[in-house]
């Protein structure tokens, strides 16, 4: 073989195993017991040179294949190989344990046929560290298919994994189609599992006359509007109160309590919108009750709060 040709080839080989080496995708792992049978607690960490991920799941101990509770447990430490094998790769651990907590090393072998799947899928040109994501959140193949017969398919990767990340379930989305929501795009999946909108959070409001659109129900879990909340205020004889005013009362304090201690000083009819303009000017049972002590009875609810509103009486 001439010198040169030889050079080259040694040159592109050395470039090659210098590539291999910069993407080899490595980290660090820590397992704790918990108090559910069979369950362990694990945290993966890996830095590289654009982002950090730590990433912490509860899985059953038998997805680590090769741990076993014995080992886990030894009170006199033990050193500890593993897999957790998924479709995307293989995280490949080792380690130590010592009385149920441990730690150590992993490194990340990813499967081929993943990727050509997941590109057959509309998900193509993955880079290493997104396989190694999917990897570590189990994203698969079948649920990109199970998505998209659902119309629920993200339109990229990085959302793909969002969807996995918030446990945004199949059976979740069938359950949310049962109940009428057929177009929620995959970010409103996202943040709806984000915000707590469970199927049973739809189902009680439906019980009780409201069928709230998607965004609503994010707005009414982000200002703590719940079931109990409106069988409250139709107890209170609010029985057409809207999600909008709901909502509305919430952020500004008009609880179920409030509306009692204004009845109790004798507002028996009080709207929602007097009810919040209280709150927000500082019309409170201790101030109405103040404004009587000074000899000022039988005011109205508007006179309560333009007077707060203009100073008048402090």
């Amino acid at each position: 073989m001439p010198r040169k040709y030889f050079v080259a080839v040694a040159v592109l080989a050395c470039g090659l195993a210098a590539a291999q080496v910069n993407t080899a995708i490595t980290g660090q792992w820590a397992i704790d017991s918990l108090p559910v049978a069979g369950k362990v607690e694990l945290t993966i960490h890996r830095r590289s040179e654009r982002s950090n991920m730590t990433s912490s799941s509860a899985l059953p101990l038998e997805q680590l294949r090769g741990l076993s509770a014995a080992q886990m447990n030894a009170s006199a430490g033990t050193t500890v190989k593993f897999q957790i094998v998924r479709e995307a790769g293989s995280i490949e651990c080792e380690g130590y344990f010592k009385a149920g907590s441990g730690g150590g090393t992993f490194g990340f072998a990813p499967s081929p046929a993943f990727a050509s799947r997941m590109e057959s899928l509309g998900y193509g040109g993955l880079s290493g560290e997104m396989v190694f994501r999917m990897a570590v959140h189990d994203v698969t193949s079948q649920y990109a298919r199970d998505l998209r017969r659902l119309g629920a398919a993200p339109s990229s990767a990085d959302k793909l994994l969002a969807m996995r990340i918030h446990n945004v379930s199949i059976e979740y989305i069938e359950a949310m189609k049962a109940l009428g929501y057929a177009d929620l795009s995959s970010d409103d999946l996202v943040a709806m599992r984000i915000h707590g909108v469970s199927a049973a959070f739809v189902r009680e409001f439906n019980a009780l006359g409201y069928r709230p659109a998607g965004e609503k129900l994010i707005t009414m879990r982000i200002h703590g509007v719940s079931s109990a909340f409106a069988k409250e205020l139709q107890g209170l004889g609010y029985d057409s109160v809207s999600v909008d005013e709901m909502v509305t009362m919430r952020i500004h304090g008009a609880s179920a309590d409030f509306v009692k201690q204004v009845r109790e000083l004798g507002y028996e009819r009080v709207s929602v919108d007097q009810l919040v303009s209280m709150r927000i000017h500082g019309v409170s049972p201790e101030y109405i009750q103040g404004l009587r002590a000074r000899g000022m009875r039988n005011l109205s609810i508007d006179q309560l709060v333009n007077l707060r509103i203009h100073g008048i009486v402090d």
